[in-house]
């Protein structure tokens, strides 16, 4: 899953948190956090404080890692192919 947008950091939270299990008020409490923050942010609050973030992933064991993104993990529709056949057959665009 790429994370582009706070919603999508969001939503992996949600997942990750869900698949141990835990409650939105066990990771809050686990994190020092309310769960009304932590609520926020899995809804992609683009405010939070970055540390406590940071905090929340690594009480799910979740690490941020950086780096570009393997090709596999390209899109179709990140592809342009009239312009890969274009070029290919020397034709200026």
């Amino acid at each position: 899953m790429f994370i582009r947008t706070p919603a999508d950091l969001g939503a992996a939270i949600r997942d990750r948190r869900k698949s141990l299990g835990l409650s939105q008020s066990e990771l809050a409490k686990r994190v020092g956090v309310g769960r009304q923050w932590l609520v926020a942010v899995e809804h992609g609050k683009p405010g939070a404080e970055l540390a406590l973030v940071l905090r929340v992933l690594d009480a799910i064991n979740m690490p941020l890692m950086t780096g570009a993104p393997p090709p596999a993990a390209i899109g179709a529709s990140d592809i342009n192919l009239d312009a890969i056949i274009a070029s290919a057959r020397g034709d200026a665009s």
